[in-house]
């Protein structure tokens, strides 16, 4: 039973406690760049969360014997391995997505959160909890993307995955498709999800007061009877 817990703890940690874009702030690059549109997100969240568990999947399986001097140079020729799969399966079957996307395909293999993952933690576990780690990050990831693109989309556009939302008596808000849009978004989004973590902590601390000081109550009120 402890053994599940853990296993679906290195999984659901990757969706909200150590989100890459809202919490480690890592692959900033294509967070800013490729999210003026849901589907540019969705597209950019699978491309990275399927080198992300495959990488995984390799470096944890080969990780007692990579020598130590060698292992980011073993790492980086792994990822890039994956990432050409990637850039050449969109080029093939989704060329308009490719030619959206541009060079933030490629440059997957310099992304922090797929070498931050295999440097912390895919070289130092087994294979089950790497790839659940890896899985929980790629969708977390993938999903800030997604809701950020969203919302770009939405405001700058009236669509969103090109589907009208939004009425025609709307007036789009071209700043949201441009960087400045993204920079805008994302910091707002940040600053949400800190406030609702602020605000839990809160309630947990007053929830433990509350129970100290009515144990505190009974405990007084047991002695006076």
């Amino acid at each position: 039973m402890k053994k599940e817990v853990n296993y679906s703890n290195e999984f659901l940690k990757g969706l909200w406690d150590i989100n890459p874009v809202f919490k480690q702030v890592l692959g900033m690059c294509p967070v800013l760049a490729v999210t003026v549109s849901a589907i540019n997100g969705l597209a950019m969240g699978l491309a990275t969360t399927f080198v992300l568990v495959f990488s995984s999947l390799i470096v944890s399986l080969i990780r007692k014997i990579v020598p130590n001097q060698v292992r980011i140079a073993t790492f980086i020729v792994i990822i890039s391995t994956f990432v050409t799969i990637v850039d050449l399966v969109m080029k093939a079957k989704f060329p308009e997505l490719s030619k959206a996307l541009g060079p933030f395909i490629p440059l997957i293999v310099v992304n922090c959160l797929i070498l931050g993952r295999m440097e912390a933690f895919a070289s130092k576990n087994s294979v089950i909890r790497s790839l659940l780690d890896s899985t929980g990050n790629g969708i977390g990831f993938m999903l800030a993307l997604i809701v950020l693109g969203s919302i770009r989309e939405l405001l700058g556009n009236r669509t969103i995955f090109g589907f009208q939302v939004l009425p025609e008596l709307y007036t789009p808000m071209l700043v949201m498709i441009l960087p400045a849009g993204a920079f805008l978004t994302l910091g707002l989004l940040m600053g949400l999800s800190n406030w609702y973590v602020k605000k839990k902590e809160q309630e947990e601390i007053e929830l433990i007061f509350s129970g100290y000081r009515s144990a505190t109550t009974l405990n007084t009120q047991t002695e006076l009877n």
